[in-house]
């Protein structure tokens, strides 16, 4: 009865950590989600620079993860030569600055609610891109879910009370930039035994966002800040919005190391659910009864996109075991035939 207790408890408590870690992302997503749009919506906040958004995050991630790495020594960084820098993060951080211009460029445009209806094509934009570069197999069954999720989005886009098209191209770009992103990373750095945390990561990446951001940021909004002699900079507002950013990264890693990533997925379906449902009821967005059917529809395919993925991994864990098991044998069989030889030649 104690031992079995003591499985129950320790059962229990790991269940209690997993929703935990979830918890605590979908609290800081929500957060960073919500705190973007207040700072860059015209009607609140009222500051619209995206880009420079994007590089004070950037900025106070990466002097941060310095001085974790370099001053205090918490985080080991990764043996990396120059030539794997320019060739894989390089690439990887000008797709990553790509992505969170855009992204966040869509909230000056678009609602809370739209915008994670369309972020629910993200599955479609890494599982088409995953095929072009063939890291992932082309399967009849896969694209056809594949389309029944763009069928859903794209109702939810016809349904949308305050549609922006300029406002969908940036969110859609946002989509394709940060699929290709995590498609690269496979490429240039899983496939090379490189694994970066989120420390390590914004060490590395963080710098090579401010360099491409600064290109666009000379030309688009500096002029506009320039003119703007009114402007003061909220150390408290933007502090507090990139701790949050920073935080949101060692959430992740959280998320995924003590779960999985199949569980982030997961998670990040009810985050857009409490998303939709706080625009609606706080921000008091328009969602309209198609916006609905067409995400719930969306919802769904995603939803067994994510099955078959949990399916498909524990058929890879199963055969792995197997193949573990049938080599066991094999090494057990061969000790045993060893032994019956030598046992023959000293009757011999």
């Amino acid at each position: 009865m104690g031992k079995g207790g003591a499985v129950s408890e320790g059962v229990l408590k790991k269940i209690l950590l997993s929703y935990s870690y979830v918890a605590i992302w979908i609290f800081l997503s929500f957060t960073v989600i919500v705190y973007n749009k207040y700072i860059l919506d015209q009607k609140l906040y009222n500051w619209p620079f995206p880009i420079s958004l994007t590089m004070i995050h950037m900025s106070f991630c990466a002097s941060l993860a310095t001085v974790i790495i370099k001053v205090f020594k918490l985080v080991e960084p990764v043996s990396m030569s120059r030539d794997l820098y320019l060739s894989s993060v390089v690439p990887i951080g000008a797709l990553y600055s790509l992505s969170l211009w855009l992204s966040n460029s869509a909230y000056i445009y678009l609602s809370v609610s739209f915008i994670q209806m369309l972020k629910a094509l993200m599955p479609v934009a890494v599982y088409s891109i995953g095929v072009l570069f063939k890291k992932e197999s082309f399967k009849g069954d896969t694209m056809l879910n594949m389309l029944s999720i763009s069928f859903g989005v794209a109702i939810a886009a016809y349904g949308e009370a305050k549609f922006d098209t300029w406002g969908v191209l940036l969110q859609l770009g946002a989509v394709a930039f940060e699929a290709t992103r995590l498609v690269m990373i496979q490429i240039l750095l899983t496939s090379k035994g490189i694994q970066l945390n989120p420390i390590t990561s914004l060490y590395y990446i963080a710098p090579c966002c401010l360099v491409f951001l600064f290109v666009p940021w000379i030309f688009v909004e500096y002029p506009l800040l320039r003119d703007t002699s009114s402007f003061h900079f909220d150390f408290v507002i933007f502090g507090t919005n990139s701790f949050c950013a920073f935080a949101l990264n060692l959430a992740v890693f959280l998320l995924v190391g003590k779960t999985s990533a199949l569980t982030m997925n997961v998670a990040g379906v009810v985050k857009d659910w409490l998303l939709i449902a706080f625009s609606w009821s706080i921000i008091k967005d328009t969602v309209t009864p198609i916006n609905l059917f067409g995400y719930g529809l969306a919802f769904l395919g995603v939803a067994y996109y994510n099955h078959s993925k949990l399916q498909a991994l524990k058929a890879k864990e199963a055969q792995k075991k197997a193949a573990q098991v049938d080599e066991e044998e094999g090494k057990l069989l061969e000790q045993r035939e060893g032994e019956g030889i030598g046992e023959k030649r000293d009757q011999a």
